[in-house]
Formats: structure tokens, sequence, C-alpha cells
């Protein structure tokens, strides 16, 4: 089952390390998967690519607010987690509470961190930390022309009128 890739901060460093160990590569991926849609999926699945496993650290519901607004999130961390868990290009799941994933990265030292192009390779915050790690970051995805929040405007949009 899925939500057995849903792993604490602890399991997620001890997970990563195993495969390590095993020789193999570890990507991490991170943002808010409020309302999948199909940017989302593309850019996990471009994530996969870059080959080894991939970790999705998703922002927990108050970060979410913090970042997005009251209202947001649409969806419970612990169920974006379980939706994001089912998807099989995603190795593992961690709900993160801090407004930036550094303490994730410097827990798990990917080997690549992902980011969508919404941003170039300069511009990732976590990137110092990143490289500080010894890792590297990869821009990915399809280009950012679907957003949980214009899907939500659109759809609040078409009600009102």
């Amino acid at each position: 089952m899925s939500k057995e890739k849903i792993l604490t901060r602890a399991e997620l460093k001890r997970r990563a390390e195993e495969w390590r160990a095993a020789g193999e590569r570890v990507t991490l991926a991170n943002g808010c998967f409020d309302l999948l849609h199909v940017g989302h999926v593309r850019y996990l699945n471009a994530a996969k690519q870059l080959g080894g496993r991939l970790i999705v650290a998703v922002n927990s519901d108050d970060s979410v607010r913090k970042l997005k607004g009251e209202g947001r999130p649409i969806i419970p961390a612990e169920e974006r987690a379980e939706i994001i868990s089912a998807l099989g290009d995603v190795d593992a799941v961690v709900i993160f509470s801090e407004p930036d994933v550094r303490a994730v990265i410097r827990e798990v030292r990917p080997d690549i961190q992902v980011k969508g192009t919404d941003y170039t390779a300069e511009s990732v915050p976590e990137r110092d930390t990143v490289i500080e790690c010894g890792g590297r970051v990869e821009i990915v995805g399809d280009p950012k022309d679907h957003s949980a929040t214009e899907i939500i405007r659109t759809r609040l949009e078409q009600r009102r009128s």
C-alpha cells in the first residue's frame, strides 16, 4: 500500500542512508501539492527520470497557509501525502513544517534537488544548502501553466457568474 511510503523524518533519514549504501542516487522534490494536477505529475515524473529514488517533501497545513493564505490548503497534509505516495514515480513521502526544505535537505543529503520551471537553478532558495550537502539542483517539468491557486480561483469565479 502507498501509505507505507509516508515516513517520519527519522525514518526517511534511515531510508535515504540505506538507499545510498546500496549505491542508489537520491532525488528530492518538494511542494504543497494542494489539488494534484497534471503539472505536478509531470514534475514528479521528470524528477524520477533523473534516476535513483525519489523523495517528495510535502508542506504541512500550517506552512501552506503561510505560503498561500487563509483558506489553503484545500486538502489536509496527510491526504496530500497519501495521494503523492500513490504515484508510481514516488519512493517516499515526508511532511515538513518549516518555511522551506533546508532542514530536510540537511537530513537526507539528496544527490539532486529538483524544482519546477518557475525557478532557475540560481533562484532556488535552498540551493546553498544543497551544494553544502554535496548535491546539485535541477529544474524539471513542463512550463508553469498549471497552478492549484489558479484552478481554485477560476472555479470560484465561475460559480459567482
